[in-house]
């Protein structure tokens, strides 16, 4: 048994942890992070800083309640087009903008992973390139009535009913999922963990 803590409530990176032989204990930063961007800020400082404040605030939530030392991981994943960061959708109407906006074109999604134990950080980014096929409005009214836009970065799942719309992906499927493995392994290697 591996014994780390994740400190997010994704059971996607739940689920991909397991995968490759782990068996995290969910720590939840308490209270939770700010997740709005500073200013103009560019996705790949805005993804480590977010992973980054996760990290520390799990840490922190860990010392307080007094439980073990442990590894703990963090992520953070944010999906960017035209240099502006995408979050999760709030509306409907929110998730068909952004539907239409990918439509037929590439966007990036960038994934950092942070571990810390004891004031020790080490830090990973995946950055993935993916081309959605041309929607329809047909198509797009569909995914939007499924629900899965709405808890994910960007408004897709990779995972999910939007697997159909893509027509490329050059990086790590798991990290635009939420949690690329390879970088993950490397970091919790580093902290002496080794999948089971």
């Amino acid at each position: 048994m591996n014994t780390l803590y994740l400190a997010s409530q994704s059971p996607r990176r739940l689920a991909l942890l397991r995968q490759i032989g782990y068996a995290p204990a969910v720590l939840l930063p308490d209270p939770a992070v700010n997740e709005d961007p500073l200013g103009a800020e560019a996705a790949r400082p805005y993804v480590i800083r977010l992973a980054r404040a996760k990290a520390e605030a799990g840490e922190a939530t860990r010392r307080a309640r007094g439980l073990p030392s442990r590894p703990l991981l963090a992520a953070d994943t944010t999906v960017t087009l035209d240099g502006q960061i995408l979050g999760k959708p709030l509306s409907a109407a929110e998730a068909s903008e952004g539907l239409r906006r990918f439509s037929g074109r590439t966007h990036s999604v960038l994934t950092a992973v942070c571990v810390i134990r004891e004031g020790v950080l080490q830090e990973r980014v995946s950055e993935s390139e993916v081309r959605f096929r041309r929607l329809d409005e047909a198509e797009i009214a569909a995914y939007i009535a499924s629900g899965e836009p709405f808890d994910k970065a960007g408004g897709y799942g990779i995972q999910g009913r939007a697997a159909a719309f893509i027509a490329h992906l050059s990086g790590s499927y798991s990290g635009v999922m939420g949690l690329p493995l390879c970088e993950t392994a490397q970091l919790l290697r580093h902290f002496g963990l080794d999948a089971a």
